[in-house]
């Protein structure tokens, strides 16, 4: 299963998720608004993917979209818990 993190998250934590990655066996799915942008996977999944023929393509694709089941990591709500506040053009 895939861990999913959004890109700003991921930017912070890069050498974490690559850790997680290769030493925790994990697959990680970076999202932008929500949406699936990147996978994270180690040279050895790749390496598979590679190796596919041309069919199994679909069979990866319907994979990726099932990752949006996965929860956040607890201590990404604590992180991450305040909410951007959109302001406009200043009136000044």
């Amino acid at each position: 299963m895939a861990y999913e993190i959004p890109v700003t998250q991921a930017r912070a934590e890069l050498a974490e998720l690559i850790n997680r990655v290769v030493y925790g066996g994990e697959r990680v799915v970076v999202t932008r608004h929500g949406k699936p942008l990147v996978a994270l996977v180690s040279a050895a999944d790749l390496e598979r993917l590679e190796e596919l023929p041309e069919s199994a393509d679909e069979q990866v694709i319907s994979s990726l979209a099932g990752v949006r089941d996965v929860a956040s990591a607890p201590r990404e709500h604590q992180r991450f818990g305040i909410a951007a506040e959109h302001r406009g053009p200043s009136a000044s």
